[in-house]
């Protein structure tokens, strides 16, 4: 059946952003030690408080797995002669590995027959590997920061304070430079702090809770949602709760409780945005909404800890919010006095980067390509397009943004509804950042969306310009989520952008910023969107093969490129499939140094040559209409019908005859036809049985 392993890392508080991803790292990395140790395993389960982390594996086995190695020695053929005696070779290799010439064994292998020696090795206790696998364990869990302290050499997000190792019920015995291993814990830091011994994972998890400890944060969540749910309801509103949020609160606390505070009505007068940002980012705390969703003057704070008064918390953390709701205001009236265009205007003094100019020069390089993509969308925009464009900078300038970046957008599409915009270019001001987060909203407005396609690409191409491109994890400027932005607005508008021409418009807009060759530039761009689009299609289900035959033959249009997936996918059934890939297989490698040339029907020497060519000629108009229609299932039927003549052409043509000429031909052909399956796919990537 197993033992259980234990593990607890105490720590000092721990970063809440780091913890989601620490618990996924911490499952994968012990299922990696157990395995690379040959250890059986059961069901691993991690949890998480800002001051532990703890690992629970169930079925551990007491011992490893026997271990059979075999090491292959030389050829049959040459290790016995023909009288069946052992040669040099095979006497040679048998010693070498500790064994009797008998004791060697003979297998059959793709080159032939090998002689081999195998060996047993005995698997390990248990016991005797954890106190190296544990230790080793702890000190490869990845951290955004790690930190080292005292005089020590161990790195860790922040120090660490005890460790529990159980196997069963003992305690795994190790030493991690000043922490000794037990089976120690420690209670809440301020309702419970003193150690308490456990016996087993169970044994902890009952003890926890009699220390205010909430250990499992899915527990740790349900009781913070309904603690707010109940603070709310005092009050008779609703908590406003937003999963982010509830994320990072939870992995704050170890023992949540809510408390109830309020501020002055007046503030609600302020933009639902501001006062939900300077409650939700700033303070942590929960808003309040009414029967019709509108907020109320009240927020939900959660503490680590039983408030002896609540009354005494609401006053402390209504002080804070107080404070900075006065701020906003402030900022707020301040900011309205002015136009947009005037806050615009000192965007000269700003610099954006210092190889690509100020952030005015910025706005005017991809107020062009919004001018150009408008031109190619929706002409009847181009006003509204130019004037959102001006705007969707400007209030960067203002106080509120500096006070608080995250309304960045938000208070410009404010203002500018403030000072009378039409509400298109207004909506455009906030959209132009979306989205702001992977698989986050799109723009909905058809200005938000140009603009936003033309700041990130002239983002993507002026870096790139300038040489400052994503490398490994890497990416300072976000040029990745950027380029699936773009992406992702345009196969949601269904826009058939061309990818090439939109980069030559913004090549030409910022020409005189580049440190590179143009060429270059281009070519890495697109290599560039193109990986993005292949990772997004893969992870959303799509076949990789289908999706690289599809990719390689290049990347214009990302709707026409899913369109061409879509079909292929639904192709991929057809029974010629298999057939015509292994054919355009051997037809890439056949055509790899071949350079072209024009077919001559009176060149051919054999019946079948002249079958399959008159084959493609009978399909290749009828092909060629139905995908410029975008109609690639038909088509792709339709090139289905080259399977049996293409099959008999190779089955008795030498494409690579002795005489150059009749060569030449064959080759042509063969290229004339690739090329009509290439308006689609490259089929010679198609993943095949064969």
């Amino acid at each position: 059946m197993g033992k259980e392993l234990f593990i607890e890392i105490g720590t000092e508080e721990i970063p809440a952003e780091f913890l989601t991803k620490t618990l996924r790292d911490m499952e994968e990395l012990i299922r990696k030690e157990l395995t690379g140790s040959r250890i059986p395993f059961g069901a691993v389960k991690t949890l998480a408080t800002p001051r532990r982390l703890v690992v629970l594996v169930s079925k551990v086995a007491e011992k490893q797995e026997e271990q059979v190695i075999e090491k292959l020695g030389p050829a049959k053929r040459v290790s016995f002669d023909e009288q069946g005696n052992p040669t040099k070779a095979a006497l040679g290799f048998a010693k070498g590995q500790g064994l009797e010439i008998n004791e060697l064994e003979t297998i059959v292998t793709d080159k032939g027959e090998y002689i081999c020696a195998r060996k047993t090795i005995a698997g390990e206790e248990t016991a005797s590997l954890l106190p190296a696998l544990i230790p080793r364990f702890i000190l490869s869990i990845p951290f955004q920061k790690s930190m080292r302290w005292s005089n020590l050499e161990v790195r860790f997000a922040r120090p660490i304070h005890w460790i529990i190792a159980l196997f069963g019920a003992d305690v795994v015995p190790f030493k991690l430079e000043n922490i000794v291993s037990g089976n120690k814990s420690f209670g809440h830091r301020f309702m419970s702090p003193k150690p308490f011994a456990v016996k087993s994972f169970r044994d902890y998890m009952s003890k926890a809770k009699k220390k205010y400890l909430v250990v499992d944060q899915d527990e740790r969540k349900k009781m913070i949602v309904a603690e707010v749910e109940k603070a709310a309801q005092s009050v008779n509103g609703k908590p406003l709760i937003e999963e982010d949020l509830l994320e990072e609160v939870n992995y704050l606390v170890e023992f949540p409780s809510a408390v109830c505070g309020s501020f002055d009505a007046s503030y609600l007068d302020l933009p639902k945005d501001v006062l939900t940002t300077t409650m939700m980012s700033h303070q942590k705390y929960f808003p309040v909404l009414d029967g019709n969703e509108k907020l109320m003057p009240y927020f939900i704070t959660i503490n680590n800890t039983i408030a002896r008064d609540p009354s005494v918390v609401a006053r402390g953390n209504e002080k804070v919010i107080r404070a900075r709701l006065a701020d906003a205001k402030f900022f707020f009236k301040e900011d309205s006095k002015l136009p947009l265009d005037q806050h615009f205007e000192k965007l000269h003094k700003v610099v954006f980067h210092s190889q690509l100019g100020t952030s005015y020069e910025k706005v005017m390089h991809f107020r062009q390509l919004a001018d150009y993509i408008a031109a190619k969308t929706d002409p009847s925009l181009a006003a509204k397009v130019d004037r959102a464009a001006l705007l969707t900078k400007a209030d960067l300038e203002t106080q509120m943004v500096y006070e608080f970046p995250e309304l960045q957008g938000i208070m410009g599409r404010e203002y500018a509804l403030i000072q009378g915009e039409d509400p298109v270019v207004a909506k455009a001001v906030y959209e132009h950042y979306l989205p702001t987060s992977s698989g986050g909203e799109l723009p909905q407005t058809d200005v938000g969306a140009i603009l936003s396609i033309a700041d990130k690409v002239d983002t993507i191409v002026g870096f790139f310009g300038i040489g400052q491109i994503p490398t490994g994890t890497a990416d300072p400027y976000a040029l990745r989520r950027q380029s699936l932005g773009v992406i992702n607005i345009i196969l949601d508008k269904g826009w058939q952008l061309a990818l090439p021409e939109l980069l030559d418009k913004s090549i030409s807009i910022l020409a005189d910023k580049f440190k590179r060759p143009v060429g270059e530039i281009k070519k890495d761009v697109i290599d560039f969107f193109r990986a993005r689009f292949e990772n997004q299609l893969i992870s959303q289900g799509h076949p990789y093969d289908v999706v690289d035959a599809v990719l390689s033959t290049g990347l214009t249009d990302f709707g026409r490129s899913l369109r061409k997936i879509k079909a292929m996918e639904a192709f991929k059934s057809h029974p010629d499939v298999e057939p015509l890939a292994i054919a355009f297989k051997r037809v890439v490698n056949i055509l790899k140094a071949f350079s072209g040339g024009a077919v001559d029907p009176a060149v051919f020497t054999s019946p079948e040559e002249s079958v399959l060519y008159q084959a493609y000629n009978e399909i290749r108009d009828k092909a060629v209409a139905l995908t410029d229609k975008e109609d690639y299932e038909a088509a792709l039927v339709e090139l289905a019908r080259l399977r049996k003549p293409v099959d008999a052409f190779f089955e008795s043509v030498l494409v690579m005859d002795p005489d150059e000429k009749v060569r030449t031909n064959r080759l042509s052909m063969l290229s004339e036809i690739s090329r009509l399956f290439y308006r689609i796919a490259d089929f010679s990537k198609i993943v095949t049985e064969k």
